[in-house]
């Protein structure tokens, strides 16, 4: 569950500029289609996903694209969000994709959110602890924890952000939270949502809201 001491907001100049760096720049092979902009209740996917950041406070978001670029940029036409086209997603898809969403954020920004565009399950309340975590303990990484599995979305600090940039093939995300492993503040959640995404018709048959909020 989310511990009792993160619900109460620690209040700081930048509490409102956490960022988020949404990796939507991914081609929906085994989806067979452009997911972001699958229908998900009276939204698409990726629209789910950043009004999940924009009700949570988060205050900058930038969507990293790639794949069915220009269909994923019209879904996110009018939101408080910036694409940015990842030029090397058909390469290292999500390394190179949360380089360049780093990259593309405001230089006084103390950490962000990396969010997944196919995880329109992503919850509010989980995304406000994991900022608040962060708020009250300046941690380098914060990541939501289910039953002992680590999940997204997950908080770097401005601190890490040089190890990412460093990151080379076949170096991925999963080596680098390995190798600083004796950082992390896991946040213990009690909602599987953090452990779920969209990959495969079958995924987005079972998960797909079957009513429209």
């Amino acid at each position: 569950m989310i511990p009792s001491e993160v619900h109460h907001r620690i209040p700081q100049p930048e509490a409102a500029r956490i960022a988020a760096v949404i990796l939507a720049a991914g081609q929906s092979r085994r989806m067979g289609q452009p997911k972001m902009i699958l229908p998900w209740g009276n939204h698409t996917v990726i629209e789910q996903v950043v009004s999940v950041l924009v009700e949570a406070g988060v205050g900058e978001i930038v969507a990293v694209v790639g794949g069915a670029q220009r269909q994923v940029e019209a879904a996110l036409d009018g939101l408080p969000v910036q694409p940015v086209f990842n030029p090397r997603f058909d390469e290292a898809e999500m390394t190179a994709s949360l380089q360049t969403g780093l990259t593309s954020l405001s230089p006084d920004i103390p950490a962000s959110l990396v969010v997944l565009g196919d995880q329109p399950q992503i919850e509010r309340t989980i995304v406000v602890a994991i900022m608040d975590v962060f708020r009250a303990t300046n941690a380098d990484l914060v990541i939501p924890s289910y039953q002992m599995r680590r999940g997204h979305p997950w908080l770097i600090a401005r601190s890490e952000w040089d190890g990412i940039w460093a990151l080379r093939p076949p170096d991925t995300m999963r080596d680098f939270i390995n190798r600083h492993a004796g950082r992390i503040h896991y946040l213990n959640v009690d909602s599987p949502s953090v452990l779920k995404d969209l990959d495969t018709p079958g995924d987005y048959a079972r998960e797909r809201p079957t009513t429209v909020p």
